[in-house]
């Protein structure tokens, strides 16, 4: 996934019983197809060219299978890992964070939520009867991505939609096209994990 225009969508298929979503670039080009596997005690994900998945470029998997502090290590076509996505335990349970860490096992960049009472709102909204299910509209929370001395690459942010469907990648500065792959792939998990938690 190099040479990328942003910003990046990613929109869920809501008629499927699946956690899975289309990556379109600016130019409305599919980069990605994202495929959860269903019934699985630790997540298993293929991300395969397009929506025809005939071609995996990458495959996403969890160290154990609970997520909480877990793992997710990024493995390329050729099933040799890469790096990997860590939700940070404890200190997720308010306001998501997450690392993402190079092939060396060094931290990269760390993805944080910009405002934890969005998702708090987010979540009491969604359980008023019938007005609830428009909460997808009203409260969307948004993710920076930065590195070690604060400065922001990226953010995440979720779009207006019915039932969360919607996620948009804008780019805020250069990074190196060597961290895309584990950028977007971070990003990916992460989307697939705090969208099933609301």
């Amino acid at each position: 996934m190099q040479n990328l225009q942003f910003p990046i969508n990613f929109r869920f298929k809501i008629t499927s019983f699946a956690n899975d979503f289309t990556a379109k670039d600016a130019t409305g080009k599919t980069i990605a197809f994202v495929k959860q596997k269903m019934f699985k005690f630790k997540e298993d994900i293929s991300v395969f060219s397009d929506e025809t998945k005939t071609q995996t470029n990458f495959k996403i998997r969890a160290d154990r299978w609970l997520d909480f502090s877990a793992a997710y290590t990024f493995f390329d076509r050729d099933e040799k890992p890469f790096g990997k996505v860590v939700r940070k335990g404890w200190r997720s349970i308010w306001k998501a964070e997450y690392q993402i860490i190079d092939s060396n096992n060094a931290v990269q960049y760390q993805i944080k939520e910009e405002n934890a009472w969005v998702k708090v709102f987010d979540a009491l909204f969604g359980e008023i009867p019938i007005l609830g299910i428009f909460s997808g509209y009203i409260f969307n929370p948004k993710y920076l991505v930065s590195d070690a001395n604060g400065q922001n690459f990226g953010r995440l942010k979720k779009m207006p939609s019915l039932f969360g469907q919607e996620f948009q990648i804008e780019k805020i500065a250069d990074f190196n096209n060597d961290d895309a792959d584990r950028i977007l792939l971070g990003l990916m998990m992460m989307v697939l994990l705090e969208r099933r938690r609301g």
